[in-house]
């Protein structure tokens, strides 16, 4: 992108600076709606629940208005390399913040069935699995702002233990499902919200794959499979 006259310089600028304020704000309104819907099913708070549900529509405007935004930059300014880079993973990163939003909203749903219920202590479960996810949120997001590749791409590797922690509390929610009772149905809404919290977890990687595009102009996301069907075409050759 090349403008030509300080005016247009500093509509650049603008539009550039307005899209990354964008980005952030829906950034922490999609943190916040993580972390009510949490402690509104972990601390039996209905307000909190139906907070996230009506504040989800303020997401989902963002979602539109980066999109609208990266469009009339394209249109108007002709980017190209780092700055074409910037408009496209904003984009993406808001299509990646919208989702999480949206798991956001399930977990409120969930957890506003769950209140009509007993509680249950087997509910604490989610705290390490949401600690987790949320710290993938987070440094996506500063990856994302401060372009590092670095960071960013280190959050696939951590969030493997996110997995592992997915696997592990659901097969105990199943077991105590299949034990059936009276909290039965209380245990099905858990197996669904730790489901969404290693959702999350992936759509924080996706952010993660992106700041490094934007940084390096690289796209990781199947490097790693393209490595390994490398490597298992060159053992096929060293059979021969």
């Amino acid at each position: 992108m090349q403008p030509n006259t300080p005016h247009i310089i500093r509509e650049f600028d603008q539009a550039f600076q307005k899209l990354g304020g964008t980005v952030s704000t829906m950034a922490g309104q999609t943190r916040l709606n993580l972390e009510r819907a949490i402690h509104g099913l972990m601390e039996r708070d209905l307000d909190r629940c139906r907070a996230v549900i009506a504040d989800d529509s303020d997401v989902d405007e963002a979602e539109r208005e980066i999109d609208a935004a990266g469009m009339d930059i394209l249109v108007r300014f002709h980017p190209v390399a780092s700055d074409l880079r910037k408009v496209i993973s904003s984009m993406k990163v808001a299509a990646s913040l919208e989702r999480m939003s949206d798991h956001a909203v399930n977990i409120a749903k969930r957890a506003k069935k769950m209140l009509a219920k007993p509680e249950i202590r087997e509910v604490q479960l989610i705290e390490p699995i949401y600690a987790l996810a949320d710290g993938l949120v987070r440094d996506a997001m500063a990856a994302y702002t401060d372009r590092n590749a670095a960071l960013g791409a280190s959050l696939k590797e951590r969030d493997k233990e996110l997995d592992r922690m997915h696997k592990r509390v659901t097969a105990s929610y199943s077991q105590l499902l299949e034990e059936g009772g009276d909290q039965a149905e209380s245990y099905l809404h858990l197996v669904f919200v730790v489901r969404s919290l290693e959702r999350v977890g992936d759509l924080a990687v996706n952010i993660g794959e992106d700041a490094v595009f934007l940084d390096r102009a690289e796209d990781i996301r199947y490097a790693r499979k393209r490595a390994a069907q490398i490597a298992g075409e060159e053992d096929a050759e060293d059979e021969d």
